[in-house]
């Protein structure tokens, strides 16, 4: 599908000659907030539900008019940014840009080597360089929630997606991201890691990427909670049926949620601010 589909489908007006490969992109539009979404199928969509409901402390809501396949998990306060889809493939977790000028950030994204991939009536699907789906949605004026504290006094909430690039594809997809969105960038310490972004503009999501020890493959994402007590969130999450992998050699906990998808419980400060602090 072409970047006039996405125009088409109510996200601005574009020309096909902005679809060229460009390997600098000047001005990017203004990213106003950054969703994640748990795509599951039929099979496993329902336990993935109640998992993540029970993880987030948010429940789920009702089906998306027009888009049944589609739920949020809703805070008590703020505006949601994290949902469930019911897909027809394996488990995943993508990511949704909401963008000031949603019709040029296609367009950019397309010409730094981006694919469309479907246009709907309020958002168009990419897929990045590396293979990692992601959609482009018109910015809406929104708080975001603030951590759910425990009964035991601890807070959590989910702050952080890691994008996981294989090595072929590593330099080349945080290239794109940094070129595509902006915002401020934190180079990391450590070779396993490139860096991490956040708008500094209030998105309630910062990302992480990093780079794997496998070769080749499709890039793909998984999800960070932030607490301000490992120890206890970890044992809240495994009550819930998390899956233990095992500690990180970061300071993380590494676990599987019931459709199989790796996340992470990490040390990031849970709070929402305006400004991430990167490290």
């Amino acid at each position: 599908m072409s970047v006039r589909a996405a125009s088409e489908a109510g996200l601005e007006g574009t020309q096909s000659s902005v679809a060229r490969p460009a390997p600098r992109l000047p001005s990017p539009p203004t990213v106003a907030y950054l969703h994640t979404v748990v795509d599951a199928p039929a099979r496993l969509h329902e336990v993935t539900s109640e998992f993540w409901a029970g993880a987030l402390g948010w429940p789920a809501g009702n089906p998306w008019p027009g888009h049944p396949e589609l739920r949020s998990l809703e805070p008590p306060q703020g505006r949601p940014y994290v949902h469930l889809q019911q897909i027809h493939g394996p488990p995943r977790v993508h990511l949704d840009l909401e963008c000031d000028r949603p019709g040029s950030t296609v367009a950019r994204a397309v010409g730094a080597g981006a694919v469309v991939v479907g246009a709907e009536d309020r958002w168009c699907t990419l897929r990045s360089p590396g293979g990692l789906p992601f959609c482009v949605v018109r910015a809406q004026a929104h708080p975001a929630p603030q951590p759910v504290t425990w009964p035991d006094g601890h807070r959590s909430r989910l702050v952080q997606l890691c994008i996981d690039a294989p090595q072929a594809q590593h330099d080349v997809e945080v290239a794109f991201w940094r070129g595509l969105l902006g915002g401020r960038w934190v180079d990391s310490p450590s070779p396993e890691f490139a860096g991490k972004w956040h708008d500094d503009a209030g998105a309630p999501l910062q990302l992480l990427f990093q780079r794997l020890e496998e070769p080749d493959g499709l890039v793909r994402a998984h999800l960070d909670l932030g607490t301000d007590d490992l120890g206890a969130e970890v044992a809240r999450l495994l009550d819930l049926g998390a899956e233990d992998v095992g500690p990180g050699s970061g300071g993380w906990h590494v676990l599987r949620d019931p459709a199989g998808l790796a996340f992470c419980v990490t040390g990031n400060a849970p709070d929402h601010t305006r400004r991430r602090d990167l490290g």
